[in-house]
């Protein structure tokens, strides 16, 4: 079988020919290719070394020269080629504590984490290599470790991530040797960066078959060391309108969300959204749950878990704010100035990303389809407001901070808490949004202040 090269590619390949060496397409490019999937990230290997590659090429970048790799920058592209290499002994379970170069393609492939990710393509005329039978494992759409998976995952732990982040994507099972070295090595995975372990745990949920990749985390206990809320949900009971467990509801609102194509953030809050119901289930009537404020616990979860992964303050931010309003209850008797406050408090940009969430949430419950004319008639509610351009926020007041000033209240505090109470009865009354107004307030709050 043969990979079609672009021909840039062939170039660059016939520059390392020509100077006595061999380059090849490496990893995920050549496996997706073979599963006729697009991927343009490509890998290169070569049994040249660095200083090889920078005496071949004018223009080069040393990208992680320690470690044998160099970004060639070749017809205005970059390509990030590495020297064949074997790694040192890991005594952290995170880095080698040696690389050493070596000539051969076989013990380079060899060290690699799955069969399915140690392909090579031979430049430049595309003939796949497959030393490992991967792909009889693509067939099979299995994971297996190359050689003994415990020796696999003890060089690098995130390595059990990175197989539950395939199958994720790929929607491919675990080998049970591969599963079983996972489960007993799961603990080591807390030697890996927080950093690390959210890239890899984002991209499986961002995946198309996420419960595939959580299930096998599940399994293997690596979601007991890195979500123990989550593992927490398993086998939680509910009740009431829901036919699942906790767990399963969680996996049947992401699952909702990824097959129609939710943002990463819609992903996450669905995921999470009702994780702090372990914290405050409490009996009810007939032999019932009750879950009051659970919604609020979720919301100190997710900042848990997210500061806990080092994920960024707005990526915590938001989806903690979609969880803690995910419970917002619409009836048609709401008067302007309620929808008017909703939109204040949930923010413009967050509406839409709000409503998904709580469709994957009634899908999830209901097990169907939900009926969601009563959101129609809301977001109706909603635009009907944003199209009146109604005050929403202090920038949309008839009035600013130099106005004030001018009015002589100096800035600080109390100019911010007068442009609140400002903004406030202008959300309760639109025809108040008038300069003469608000000055005149604004005086007149600034003195009983002063009082």
């Amino acid at each position: 079988m043969r990979m079609t090269i672009p021909e840039d590619i062939k170039e660059l390949a016939l520059i390392f020919r020509s100077n006595g060496f061999s380059l090849y397409l490496v990893g995920g490019a050549v496996r997706d290719y073979i599963l006729g999937k697009d991927n343009n990230d490509y890998d290169f290997t070569t049994d040249a070394e660095p200083a090889d590659i920078k005496r071949m090429f004018r223009r080069t970048i040393d990208t992680g020269i320690k470690h044998g790799t160099v970004t060639v920058i070749f017809r205005k592209k970059h390509y990030e080629i590495t020297t064949f290499r074997v790694d040192g002994d890991y005594d952290d379970s995170r880095h080698p504590d040696s690389v050493v170069f070596v000539k051969s393609l076989e013990e380079d492939l060899s060290r690699r984490d799955f069969t399915i990710n140690a392909f090579a393509a031979e430049l430049p005329d595309g003939k796949i290599i497959d030393l490992h039978d991967g792909m009889k494992d693509l067939k099979r759409k299995t994971i297996r470790a190359i050689g003994d998976p415990e020796k696999r995952f003890s060089e690098d732990a995130l390595r059990m991530m990175r197989g539950c982040r395939f199958s994720a994507q790929l929607g491919f099972s675990i080998e049970k040797e591969t599963e079983n070295a996972m489960s007993d090595l799961a603990g080591t995975i807390s030697k890996v960066s927080a950093e690390r372990i959210k890239e890899e745990l984002f991209k499986l949920i961002g995946s198309e078959y996420p419960r595939m990749g959580l299930e096998a985390m599940r399994i293997t206990g690596l979601m007991d060391v890195i979500l123990p809320e989550l593992s927490s949900t398993y086998g939680f009971e509910q009740g009431g309108l829901h036919r699942e467990m906790l767990y399963d509801h969680l996996l049947l609102a992401l699952e909702w969300s990824t097959s129609h194509d939710y943002s990463m953030t819609v992903r996450l809050a669905s995921l999470f959204h009702d994780i702090g119901k372990t914290a405050v289930r409490a009996p009810g009537k007939d032999r019932e749950w009750t879950f009051y404020g659970h919604e609020e616990a979720s919301a100190r979860m997710v900042d848990r878990i997210f500061r806990r992964l080092k994920t960024s303050n707005e990526e915590r931010e938001c989806v903690m704010h979609l969880v803690k309003n995910h419970m917002f209850s619409y009836t048609p008797d709401w008067t302007g100035s309620a929808v008017r406050r909703f939109i204040k408090r949930i923010g413009i940009e967050n509406i839409d990303p709000l409503f998904e969430l709580r469709i994957a949430d009634m899908n999830a419950t209901l097990g169907h389809a939900p009926d969601i004319t009563n959101l129609y008639a809301f977001a109706d509610r909603i635009n009907e407001e944003l199209d009146m351009e109604s005050a929403l926020s202090i920038k949309d007041l008839k009035i600013d901070g130099r106005r004030l000033i001018e009015l002589g209240i100096k800035p600080g505090p109390d100019m911010g808490k007068i442009l609140s109470e400002l903004l406030e009865e202008v959300i309760e009354d639109p025809s108040l949004n008038t300069p003469e107004y608000l000055e005149k307030r604004a005086v007149s709050l600034f003195q009983s202040r002063a009082q």
